[in-house]
């Protein structure tokens, strides 16, 4: 295959990859950000100290966090097709990858919460503010640059989990992978794709660092 039948795929291929992972990316950070903030506020020690709560979100977690994507993927067609009506193409993929990435996520974020001083928070409560608050003003901030490390790290996983979805019709970079380079041993094709993918997972991390080191600065001059 020649780079002009090849360029029209690959840029075809990597708008449905970046669509997939930027909507996913989005409902993840939406539902996986209170869970983590859930699962510490809900523990040992906790503002809102509650073991039964605790111990439920927490499998519920650690379930979605076992299971190999592309199961969970087959396992979630029923779903998928009820809440976008197919469970073939770009849309349709972001509904497993959300929901695998969001107990991936939710980890993530109960690490970064975890580490914020204590201190700040009975300064807080000693000042009369309520949970809300304390959330809002001390736990997010104190923790952002940890969230937006998390937040990158899910990104890039995510990219994994796209070219995988692209094997059972998610489109995408591995869709096109597996049509145009397996299946047809087109090894260049495969190379280019390998190479797309690197570049934007590279691209990904480097962003990911330069905001939380811009954020670290920050930190130090308040």
């Amino acid at each position: 295959m020649t780079w002009t039948q090849m360029q029209p795929l690959l840029e075809q291929g990597t708008i449905d990859t970046l669509y997939m992972v930027l909507w996913a990316t989005v409902v993840t950070i939406i539902g996986g950000l209170p869970l983590g903030i859930l699962l510490v506020l809900t523990d040992k020690g906790g503002l809102l100290r509650n073991r039964p709560v605790n111990k439920i979100v927490g499998a519920i977690v650690n379930v979605g966090r076992s299971l190999p994507f592309i199961i969970l993927l087959i396992a979630l067609i029923p779903f998928t097709t009820f809440v976008v009506g197919t469970f073939i193409g770009p849309t349709a993929m972001i509904v497993p990858l959300a929901v695998g990435a969001i107990p991936f996520f939710a980890r993530l974020v109960e690490t970064a919460v975890r580490e914020v001083d204590h201190g700040l928070v009975e300064a807080v409560q000693s000042m009369g503010g309520g949970i809300p608050t304390i959330v809002r003003k001390v736990l997010l901030p104190q923790a952002l640059p940890a969230l937006v490390s998390a937040v990158t790290t899910t990104v890039i996983v995510l990219i994994g989990y796209s070219a995988m979805a692209g094997a059972v019709g998610g489109e995408g970079l591995g869709s096109k992978a597996v049509t145009y380079g397996y299946q047809r041993f087109d090894t260049t094709f495969m190379l280019v794709t390998v190479v797309i993918l690197v570049a934007i997972v590279t691209l990904v991390q480097l962003a990911g660092d330069g905001v939380v080191r811009l954020l670290a600065r920050r930190g130090r001059t308040a």
